[in-house]
């Protein structure tokens, strides 16, 4: 199956900061034991790549995603150590043509028409909408419906379980991403049965509403 629709399956993508890849096998035990087998590790930190190969290493049911990437560095970092998809907070050209050129699933980040062109150019029709809650939020990208009927959002940005269900009723939603579920905070404090509880909560949001 195709990376994008894996994670549509899913509907749900943590995206996930890890200061120190110590925290990466508790953290797939987590996700495993929950039901959510998926992870963005952000590359904010020195152990993103580690913490990514890791987690590809023990737990291959996981799908591995690398977020918050800026570089062909990166993506050339990020799949060395094992993501099966990338994550951009904004349109780079050159990342992305990069992605494309090499065969990488992509999700870049957008929140106009204009860079959904650019995207459409490249061939692509999932797109991350971000930053979410301060782009027009539902509303605005059951809007960009009208005139992009091919297009898929996976909207992040100041979602939480108020808005979950909200976003993926809308049939241009493949998916919700967010640090909500898998706070930055939590993995520190290694509180990890917060975590399964979050996720636990989120997932059965989304199982009574929409499936």
């Amino acid at each position: 199956m195709d990376v994008m629709k894996k994670i549509e399956h899913l509907k749900l993508v943590p995206v996930i900061v890890i200061e120190n890849s110590e925290y990466a096998i508790p953290l797939g035990n987590a996700l495993v034991e929950a039901g959510l087998p998926i992870a963005e590790i952000t590359f904010r930190t020195a152990a993103a790549a580690d913490s990514i190969k890791i987690l590809e290493n023990e737990f291959p049911d996981i799908l591995i995603g690398a977020g918050t990437v800026l570089t062909v560095n990166q993506v050339k970092n990020a799949v060395e150590a094992g993501a099966q998809f990338i994550v951009t907070p904004g349109f780079n050209p050159t990342v992305v043509d990069y992605c494309v050129v090499n065969d990488i699933s992509i999700c870049p980040g957008l929140n106009s028409p204009s860079f959904i062109e650019w995207g459409l150019e490249r061939g692509l029709s999932y797109f991350k909408f971000f930053p979410a809650d301060l782009s027009g939020g539902p509303k605005a990208i059951k809007i960009l419906s009208g005139p992009y009927p091919m297009v898929k959002f996976m909207p992040t940005g100041g979602i939480n379980n108020d808005t979950l269900v909200e976003y993926l009723k809308l049939e241009n939603v493949f998916a919700c991403g967010g640090s909500w579920i898998v706070s930055k905070e939590l993995i520190i404090s290694k509180n990890f049965e917060e975590i399964k509880s979050r996720i636990k909560t989120a997932l059965s949001l989304i199982n009574s509403e929409l499936r």
